[in-house]
């Protein structure tokens, strides 16, 4: 049984409260196809859940087989720069086959990165966190896209949205019965 060996913290893209009782750590890759088949499920699975997850992102892109990754990845940290992190997450998958620089100076654009810093985020402004987000994942075990962590342990069960509810509201459910 893998464990996260970086635990959450404040440099992470989180989205939910603090105090949730359980958290969901995504390990992705813009690039991945079974990441944007994952996507609608992580945002159907957030909306159920509700008060009770903390859903985290990490950056895990696999260049050697998606090309256009670091790169998106940057842009996503570019965004997260501006407090738009979100927005590019979104919009990164929502047009996960269209990943090319043209695309992304246009995404940029549209979630307030102006051009200059966008530039610089492909000129490796952000590499260290996306090489920290990158390195904690391999020492996780991470060795493919998706993989999800439940309150600080690997998740490898159906991916499914009942399936994923099920198994987080269990957690929750011992996390607060232990609080």
């Amino acid at each position: 049984m893998s464990k996260l060996s970086i635990p959450v913290g404040p440099t992470d893209h989180a989205e939910g409260r603090l105090d949730a009782p359980v958290t969901l750590v995504e390990y992705g890759d813009y690039e991945c196809p079974y990441c944007g088949e994952a996507y609608p499920v992580m945002k159907a699975v957030q909306e159920i859940m509700g008060d009770k997850l903390r859903f985290v992102f990490r950056n895990f892109p696999i260049t050697e087989l998606h090309p256009h990754a670091l790169r998106a990845a940057q842009l996503a940290e570019a965004a997260a720069s501006v407090g738009q992190f979100w927005l590019a997450h979104d919009m990164l998958y929502a047009h996960q086959n269209a990943l090319m620089d043209v695309d992304l100076m246009r995404y940029g654009s549209a979630v307030g990165v102006n051009a200059l810093a966008l530039r610089e985020a492909f000129d490796g402004r952000f590499d260290p966190k996306i090489e920290s987000d990158f390195m904690g994942g391999v020492r996780s075990g991470v060795n493919g896209t998706p993989t999800l962590f439940i309150n600080g342990v690997r998740y490898d069960g159906p991916r499914d949205v009942d399936s994923l509810v099920e198994a987080l509201n269990q957690v929750a459910q011992f996390a607060l019965a232990r609080a």
